[in-house]
Order: structure tokens, then sequence, then C-alpha cells
């Protein structure tokens, strides 16, 4: 049953360029221009209309982005939840710019030894995060670790959650990897690995959609009986100031917005394409995180329990539940 008939977040791609190369990423691959100040408000009041609750700056490496701080002061002054991932590098230098307008900042870091995480980040940023999370606790902001899940990497959750996490009150995001386009993402998560992952979302200040989980299991979307609700549930806008549909990662069509979004997104030629979310032969077996943590949100089935819990956890120790309503 659909509890939800409105999109709820928006894939705001600041810019594809990043400052990283990472191997399981292939959107450094593209060259990039930057978001204008003007569309964004012109989207920003549009997104308000349309219910947008969320707002992802992201990339790329959203912190390239010269007036990121404005963008989110922006979307902060609208009422809208704000998320930003980043790789660290140019964090200690923005962070005061930043300071109180990320709702749900976000540090990556897959290894506590510095050279294999340098290694699947092709780039050294090691030192940065652990310089950034001291920074960002002194500030007084709560950055989460934004742990990539590979089965090569399972057995180190523990020491970033005893060496990084738990001295630093801060949360510890698992985010199993996940396939798409050509990208190798490495050996296929184990039954045994996604049960480790049940289990350590069970553990203190650690958050695990344990519907990833679920999903994963039972071999992923099935375009028959779609749980994909990604075009409906997530807008999606490139550094090109184009709606693109039905998701970042399929991308078959993109529309140029041109200071009309709202009237886009309700028109016919796009909600045709929304129409076919997660029925497309691309779709089968999908299980890309970034799509499948709104669809769980907006209609109640088996998935939606599963992460209801862990989803809760996560917005009640963030205190940003209170602007979900």
């Amino acid at each position: 049953m659909r509890i939800i008939n409105h999109p709820i977040l928006c894939n705001y791609y600041v810019t594809y360029r990043c400052n990283a190369s990472c191997s399981f990423c292939d959107i450094w691959e593209k060259p990039s221009p930057y978001i204008t100040l003007q569309n964004f408000k012109d989207n920003l009041r549009d997104l308000k209309k349309l219910g947008v609750k969320v707002i992802d700056f992201t990339g790329g490496e959203p912190l390239l982005h010269r007036d990121l701080d404005i963008l989110l002061a922006e979307a902060k002054a609208m009422g809208m939840i704000t998320t930003v991932t980043t790789n660290c590098l140019l964090y200690p230098k923005y962070a005061e710019r930043l300071k109180n307008k990320v709702d749900m900042l976000h540090f990556s870091l897959d290894s506590p030894d510095e050279d294999a995480h340098n290694k699947s980040r092709g780039v050294k940023c090691f030192d940065k995060v652990v310089e950034s999370i001291a920074i960002a606790k002194k500030l007084g902001e709560r950055p989460d670790i934004l742990f990539t899940v590979f089965e090569n990497n399972i057995e180190l959750i523990e020491r970033v959650w005893r060496e990084f996490t738990q001295p630093n009150n801060l949360m510890l995001i698992l985010n199993p990897v996940f396939d798409y386009n050509n990208v190798e993402t490495g050996e296929k998560l184990s039954d045994e690995s996604l049960n480790k992952l049940l289990w350590w979302g069970k553990q203190k200040n650690v958050f695990l959609n344990e519907a990833f989980i679920t999903l994963r299991k039972n071999g992923g979307n099935d375009i028959n009986n779609p749980i994909c609700k990604a075009a409906s549930s997530t807008i999606v806008i490139s550094p090109e100031n184009k709606l693109v549909l039905p998701c970042y990662h399929l991308g078959s069509k993109e529309f140029l917005i041109d200071n009309n979004l709202h009237e886009l997104y309700n028109s016919t030629d796009v909600q045709n394409i929304v129409a076919l979310e997660g029925k497309l032969k691309e779709c089968e077996g999908c299980t890309i995180n970034c799509y499948m943590q709104p669809s769980f949100s907006v209609e109640i089935n088996k998935y939606f329990w599963k992460a209801l819990p862990s989803t809760l956890k996560y917005n009640f120790i963030k205190g940003t539940w209170k602007n979900l309503f």
C-alpha cells in the first residue's frame, strides 16, 4: 500500500568532478560543470512544492563546489534536511563555513589501515579523515563514518567501530556495495557476510538498513513485482540542470529543467517514465542503496517494516526525525 505519493528525496549532483578516483565508482571519470546558485534557488522552490524533505548534495566530491555552504544555507532556510558525503580532502579547509548547515554529514572510511583506505580511494586521504573528525568534533559537529562494505573488508568493521566511531561517539553507517553499469565492485557479498551485517546493525551507534540485506537475499529488484520506486520517491538533478530519469545510475532520459521543475516533473512525458520505475529490463536484480532507501519509505510492505527500526534509530540519534513530518 502506497502511503506517500510524492518525491521525498532529491539527489542533487552539484558536480560530477572529484578529487579522488575510487575503484567502485565511475562518476569521477565524467567531465562536468558546477551547478549555478540561481538554478538551485529556482529548483529549490519547486522541490518544496513537490513535497521533497531531504536534499542530498552529492557528486563527485560536493566540497569542490565553492558555494556549497551557500547552497546548504538556502536549503536549510526552506526547512530541508541536508546531507553531504565527503572524502574529507577539503573538509578541513571548509569546515567552518559548513558548520551547522549539514544535518547528515558523512565521512567516507573503508578501512582502519591507511594504505588500504588510500588504495580504495585512489588518493591519499586517510589522514584527512582523521583530521576532519577532530575538526568536526571541535566545532560541535556530529559526522557519521560511512563504511562501504565489500566481501574483502567486512572483517575490518570491528576495528573502525572500536578505533574511530566508539571513542568519538559517532555513528557508523554500513553501506553494502552494489553493482551498477560496468563498474567492478569485486566479489558478491556472501550469505555469511550478509548475516554478519545484520548482527552489526544491532550494535550501539551502528546504522544498517536491514531491508538492504533482505533485498539482496531475495535477489534484488524483481521487474515483475518491483520494490524500486526510484523515480517517484527521488528527484535526480544533474550538474547541467537536467532532470535525470528513472535514476542517476540508469539515466536513460534527461530533461532540461529551465526554471520549470514542478511543471516538468508533473508532465506527461516525465510521468510516463516514472510509471516504468523498477520495471525496465535493466532494473532486474538492482540493489542500489541510494534509491532503495527512499523506496522502502513510501510504500508499506515487508521491506518497509524491515527498514523502519534502523531508520527510526538513526533519525532519533541524529535528531532529524522532527523534520520528517
